[in-house]
């Protein structure tokens, strides 16, 4: 029976993808690359001057997530929303030297690689789910460039994770064989998550589904999810967490968050301490999303509260 598991992965047929294409080829009219280190990223952006806000999507997002409060932010100063490396038209490598792009290390990193490369010394980092931990990465490595953290519905547990354990399994020679093709499933249940995450699914539309399921479309976004799912992620620990009470920080989320509940959001707003926590109601996982004028509403207030605005608006 042994042999038959060890053996088996490899007796799997793994079809090739096929209807992908270079993600330069998938470029909206206002979209940007720029090489960071050799890795070519997507970036959009828009406004001008002080203060300037760097927006980090979520998992299995892209800079389309951001479409509806990106023109808003440019009201304020300059905006740019980039896609993480396993998502949206930033290249994913399938193998590389050095650090592992798909790594917290390395995502850390890019954002100040990528800060320097457009000529930003500071900024406001504005965090959705899982971006969110890069976000405090970035703040706790180089606090000095932060002037501010906005997290939405933050994908940061409180708690040691209960499955770190499966980690080492993820790279065996079995599951790395098999690991692209499991991912694909994605592009069969995506819609389904969508549908999760949002509070009133009414206001779907063919054209968020379409927006997600774009960059499914680019080379090897299958081989690229998979290295970012088995990628070691160290939990953050209460002390490090606390340490950033030290930047304005605001959290959001929605009240009917089914993906990173409320009361998660909650629970990491006591830990912080001095950061300050809403909750909008009627709403879930994706509120800048599902309901941009209150979030924004709830941003002005914040970052007019702590005098991040300049007297342009």
């Amino acid at each position: 029976m042994i042999g038959v598991i060890l053996v088996a992965p490899f007796l799997i047929p793994i079809p090739a993808l096929h209807d992908t294409v270079d993600p330069v080829a998938l470029a909206d009219a206002d979209s940007e690359f720029v090489d960071i280190d050799g890795l070519s990223v997507h970036f959009k952006a828009a406004g001008a001057g002080e203060p300037a806000f760097l927006l980090l999507h979520g998992f299995g997002a892209s800079v389309f997530s951001w479409r509806d409060v990106l023109p808003e932010f440019a009201q304020w100063g300059r905006v740019i929303a980039y896609d993480r490396p396993a998502f949206g038209l930033t290249e994913r490598p399938t193998t590389w030297t050095g650090a592992n792009p798909y790594s917290a290390a390395y995502q850390t990193a890019l954002v100040l690689g990528l800060l320097d490369a457009l000529g930003q010394r500071q900024v406001i980092l504005v965090a959705h789910s899982a971006g969110a931990r890069v976000a405090v990465d970035v703040a706790l490595t180089q606090p000095q460039r932060v002037m501010g953290l906005i997290l939405v519905d933050p994908a940061i547990s409180v708690s040691h994770s209960t499955w770190r354990w499966l980690l080492p399994l993820l790279h065996t020679p079995q599951l790395d064989r098999l690991g692209p093709l499991l991912v694909r499933s994605i592009a069969r249940t995506g819609d389904a998550g969508i549908r999760r995450a949002w509070h009133d699914q009414a206001k779907l539309t063919s054209e968020v589904f379409a927006g997600y399921r774009k960059p499914l479309r680019a080379d090897n976004w299958d081989v690229a999810l998979w290295e970012f799912t088995r990628a070691d992620r160290a939990p953050l620990a209460v002390a490090q967490l606390q340490q950033i009470a030290r930047i304005p920080t605001l959290l959001i989320t929605g009240d009917d968050d089914r993906i990173v509940p409320a009361a998660q959001t909650i629970a990491l707003a006591g830990v912080i301490g001095s950061s300050e926590l809403r909750v909008l109601p009627q709403c879930g996982h994706l509120p800048h999303e599902e309901c941009p004028g209150r979030f924004m509403a709830v941003v002005e207030a914040f970052l007019s509260a702590h005098a991040l605005l300049t007297p342009q608006r």
